[in-house]
C-alpha cells in the first residue's frame, strides 16, 4: 500500500537549489517505482528570503514546515553576509530560528566510507576499511543558543554555555536507541575536566545507562576524540555529544570520506524532521552543474527511513554505490572525467526504477551526459 505524504522544499542559496533538484528527481522515481504520492511546497529561507522578504525565515516558512511531514532542505550562506562581521541580519539566523521553532533538537550525521573515494581521502586505506558511525548533535541548547554580552566599550564579550537535564536525556534516548540497532556501543563527547555542563551530560548519561543494558557506553574528552577520529574513526559506532563539540566534530568527520559534498544529515525533534546536506552554499559553483548531490540525495534516503520506508531507501543507497563503482561522478571526486549535477540525478532516478540492462558499459555513457546507448 503506497503512502501519501507532504514535504516542504527549502532550496536555499548557491548550490542549494541544484543538489536539491536531484532529490526531488530521486523521490520522484521512488514514488513511480513503489506506488507513493508525495506533495511537494517550495519556501524561502537564508539570503534567498532576505534578498526576497528582508526575513531570513519569513512566518510563512514555519507554518509549511510545521503543517510537514518532513523538511528537504538545501543548503544558505551568501559570501555578501559572511564576509561582513557587521550584518544585522544573517542567512544562518533562518537555520537556527528553524530548528528553535520546530524544536528540532538533534542532529544525526552518519559517517561511512566507500571504497571508491579512499584515494581521496586524507587518511590512509587502512584506517577507513569498516568506518560506519553516527554522529548525535544536540542541536538547541548550549553556548550557540545561550545568553550573549558584549560591554559598552567593545572589549569584553561572553556567551553563555547552558543545559537542563530534560535537554540532555532526550536526546540520549535518542542515540541509545540508535546504538541498540546497530553495534551496542555509545560514546560520549565531553570535557568534563572542565566544563560543568559536560559534568551534567556525564552523569546525565551513566545514571540513564542501567536503561539500556546491552549497550557499552563510554566517555572521551573532546581534545582526545578529535585524535580518535582520525588516528582510527572505525572504533566509534555511535557518538554522544553537545553543539558546539558536534559541531566541530561533525565537519571534521565528513572530510574521512573523502568528499564533503557525500555526507547526508537529519535533523529530528517534536515538531518535525529535516533533512540536508552537510555541505554549505558553495556559491562559487552555483548555477554551473557541477556540484555533487549525493550529500542531498543521502539525505532523501534517510526521509525516506523516517518514512518507515526502510526498502525505498535502501534502493536510493544501493543507487549511489553504483554511481560510484562505476565512475559517474561529479568534479569534486573526478577534475577531468567527471558527469554534472543534473546527470547524476537522472542516472540515480532511472536506477532506482530498474531502468538499467544487468550489464552496463560505462564508455556507452556520454561524459556529462546520461544519454544510455
Amino acid at each position: 500500500m503506497g503512502v501519501e505524504k507532504n514535504i516542504a522544499v527549502i532550496n536555499g542559496d548557491g548550490i542549494g537549489p541544484e543538489v536539491t533538484e536531484q532529490s526531488i528527481k530521486v523521490l520522484n522515481a521512488i514514488a513511480h517505482q513503489f506506488g507513493h504520492k508525495f506533495h511537494y511546497t517550495h519556501c524561502l529561507m537564508g539570503a534567498d528570503a532576505i534578498d526576497k522578504t528582508g526575513n531570513p525565515l519569513p512566518d510563512e516558512t514555519i507554518e509549511i514546515c510545521l503543517n510537514s511531514d518532513a523538511i528537504l532542505f538545501g543548503a544558505i550562506g551568501h559570501p555578501k553576509y559572511d564576509n561582513d562581521p557587521n550584518a544585522k541580519v544573517r542567512p544562518e539566523q533562518g537555520l537556527l530560528k528553524l530548528r528553535k521553532s520546530l524544536q528540532l533538537y538533534a542532529n544525526i550525521r552518519p559517517v561511512s566510507t566507500y571504497a571508491a573515494l579512499q584515494h581521496l581521502s586524507p587518511l590512509k586505506p587502512k584506517q577507513l576499511d569498516g568506518v560506519d558511525c553516527v554522529i548525535y548533535r544536540e542541536l538547541t541548547g548550549g553556548i550557540y543558543f545561550g545568553n550573549k554580552t558584549i560591554s559598552e566599550d567593545g572589549n569584553k564579550a561572553s556567551d553563555d554555555c547552558v543545559y537542563s537535564r530534560e535537554e540532555i536525556e532526550r536526546i540520549a534516548h535518542l542515540a541509545f536507541k540508535a546504538a541498540q540497532q546497530r553495534r551496542k556501543k555509545l560514546t560520549l563527547v565531553d570535557k568534563a575536566n572542565v566544563l560543568e555542563t559536560s559534568r551534567l551530560w556525564r552523569k546525565v548519561v551513566q545514571q540513564m545507562a542501567s536503561q539500556y543494558p546491552e549497550v557499552t557506553v563510554d566517555f572521551l574528552f573532546v581534545d582526545n576524540a578529535a585524535m580518535q577520529l582520525i588516528l582510527n574513526p572505525k572504533q566509534f559506532d555511535v557518538i554522544l555529544t553537545e553543539n558546539m563539540f558536534g559541531d566541530i566534530l561533525s565537519d571534521e568527520a565528513s572530510v574521512i570520506t573523502g568528499s564533503l559534498g557525500m555526507l547526508p544529515s537529519a535533523s529530528v525533534g517534536n515538531g518535525g524532521a529535516l533533512f540536508e546536506p552537510i555541505h554549505g552554499s558553495y556559491p562559487q559553483a552555483a548555477g554551473k552543474d557541477i556540484a555533487n548531490p549525493l550529500g542531498s540525495i543521502l539525505s532523501a534516503a534517510m526521509l525516506l527511513d523516517h518514512f518507515g520506508l526502510g526498502k525505498e531507501a535502501e534502493k536510493v543507497r544501493q543507487g549511489v554505490q553504483w554511481t560510484l563503482e562505476n565512475g559517474f561522478v561529479t568534479k569534486d571526486i573526478d577534475p577531468v572525467n567527471f558527469y554534472f549535477t543534473s546527470t547524476i540525478g537522472e542516472l540515480i532516478s532511472d536506477f532506482v526504477q530498474d531502468k538499467f540492462p544487468t550489464e552496463l558499459h560505462p564508455e556507452n555513457i556520454q561524459l556529462r551526459k546520461s544519454t544510455i546507448i
